[in-house]
């Protein structure tokens, strides 16, 4: 099984980006997740979305980021406009099938005030 994360980079703050999460070598997923760790506090969920589309995401980027999936090439992005210095971190994609959690390398995102 792998999860690569990719388009992380240096933006500006109010600017956008496009992550990309590929999964490989996995089928019948039930949900996709973004997180995203920030020195000196803990990992958190920042978006989610279940094989059916249902999504969720975290309070701090609901209206600026949206997370979506393309289920035929097992991949999801995560759209984040209106990007704040505070969304600064390294983001990571997991997947759940059945009862096991996947996990992918993160990307980092800085975002520039």
């Amino acid at each position: 099984v792998q999860l690569q994360a990719s388009g992380g980079g240096l933006v500006q703050a109010g600017g956008s980006l496009r992550l990309t999460c590929a999964a490989s070598k996995i089928s019948n997923i039930n949900t996709m997740y973004w997180y995203r760790q920030t020195p000196g506090k803990q990992r958190e969920l920042v978006a989610l979305i279940t094989s059916g589309g249902a999504t969720r995401y975290a309070d701090s980027v609901k209206g600026r980021f949206t997370i979506s999936a393309d289920s035929a090439k097992n991949t999801v992005y995560l759209q984040m406009n209106n990007l704040k210095a505070e969304d600064t971190g390294v983001y990571a994609c997991a997947a759940t099938v059945g009862i096991n959690n996947y996990w992918g390398q993160g990307t980092l995102v800085t975002v520039s005030s």
